[in-house]
Order: C-alpha cells, then sequence, then structure tokens
C-alpha cells in the first residue's frame, strides 16, 4: 500500500513538473512572439515613415525642376519680347527713313524746275513789256507758287543765305568777293544757287559768294 502511495505521489509531482515547464515554455513563447510583434510594428512604422520621407524628397526635386523650367522660359519670354520690341523699332525707323529718301529723290528732281522758273522772272524783269508776255508770266507765277506750296506740304524749306555768315553746314562756298565794309567779311553777299532742307537735313547745299 506503502508502495502505491509513493508511485502515485512521484507520478503527481511529474505531472506537476510537466505542467510547470508547459506554462514556462508556453510565457516564453508568448514572449518571444510579443517581442517579434514589437520589432514587426517597428519596422512597419519605419518603412512608412521611409516611403513617407521618399515621397516628399521626390515632391521637392519636382518643384525645384518645375521651378527651373519656369525660370527659363520667362527668361526666353523675356528676351523674345526684346528682340521683338526692337524688330518693331528698327523697321519703323527702316520706314520713315525709307519715306524720307524717296521725298528727298523726288524733290531733288522739282528743285531745278523750281530755279528755272526763278531765272525765267529775273529774264521777265531785264525785258520790255508786252501784254501777251504778262500773261504768261502771270500763268507762270501761278504754276510756281503752286510747285512752291507742294514742296511746304513736304516740310521744305528754303535755306536763309544772303546777308548771313558763311556755314559750311548750310552753305557751299563758289567764290569770295572782296567787300569794304569789315562787318560784311565772312558773310554771304550773292546766291548763285538756292538751297533747300526737309525739316532739319539738308537736300541742296546753298551756293553763294562771301565776302572777304
Amino acid at each position: 500500500m506503502k508502495e502505491k502511495e509513493k508511485d502515485k505521489e512521484v507520478e503527481k509531482d511529474d505531472v506537476s513538473t510537466t505542467a510547470s515547464n508547459e506554462n514556462i515554455e508556453n510565457k516564453e513563447e508568448k514572449a518571444t512572439i510579443h517581442e517579434n510583434e514589437n520589432i514587426d510594428k517597428k519596422e512597419e512604422k519605419s518603412s512608412i515613415f521611409g516611403k513617407k520621407g521618399n515621397k516628399e524628397t521626390k515632391l521637392k526635386e519636382k518643384i525645384e525642376k518645375l521651378e527651373e523650367e519656369k525660370a527659363e522660359l520667362n527668361d526666353r519670354y523675356l528676351r523674345l519680347f526684346s528682340e521683338f520690341d526692337n524688330f518693331k523699332k528698327r523697321t519703323s525707323r527702316e520706314k520713315l527713313e525709307l519715306l524720307a529718301t524717296a521725298s528727298e529723290t523726288v524733290i531733288s528732281y522739282i528743285l531745278p524746275v523750281v530755279d528755272d522758273f526763278e531765272r525765267a522772272f529775273a529774264a521777265h524783269e531785264k525785258t520790255e513789256n508786252s501784254s501777251e508776255i504778262e500773261n504768261m508770266i502771270e500763268g507762270f507765277e501761278i504754276i510756281y507758287r503752286k510747285l512752291l506750296q507742294v514742296l511746304k506740304q513736304f516740310h521744305v524749306e528754303e535755306i536763309p543765305a544772303k546777308g548771313e555768315l558763311f556755314n559750311t553746314d548750310l552753305h557751299e562756298a563758289i567764290s569770295h568777293f572782296a567787300v569794304e565794309k569789315e562787318e560784311d567779311k565772312g558773310k554771304i553777299v550773292d546766291v548763285i544757287t538756292k538751297g533747300y532742307k526737309i525739316k532739319d537735313k539738308v537736300i541742296r547745299f546753298s551756293k553763294v559768294i562771301v565776302g572777304n
């Protein structure tokens, strides 16, 4: 009987030891699982933050690239605008110069006709008058005045000459003439051919005789 009771006690101790060992193993397993879960969570968080950081970096790079492209396009626009503005100014200036040159060319052909009229009037003053010649001269005078009016519309002005100081920018000295008065030296005493200008530009110099 005593031996049977001892055997039962031994069995109970073995069962208790086994259960205790199993509890310890279960606790260790749970601890390991919990630790692994914590590690996984940390890695997951790290991965999420890492992805977020990568997205922000890529976004910043994209913004910087767009800013560079914007600055380049703006610079290109300003250059093109400046070039176009210069082109407009240049073409406008060339157009005005072309018109002025064309006007000068036409007027340079008209001026000799004006000279001929004036010579005819001067010759008429030295001849005997007759009614027929007078009528003819009156007709010439009408044409002459109309011609002068046309020149005036093109801003053509006669260059003042006789009695003025000789100016190389306006006059061309054909000859010199000895004068008695000191104050007449360097002045124009006679005009051979009248000079004209359009605004401030000389299209024909006055051909003059200068006192010395």
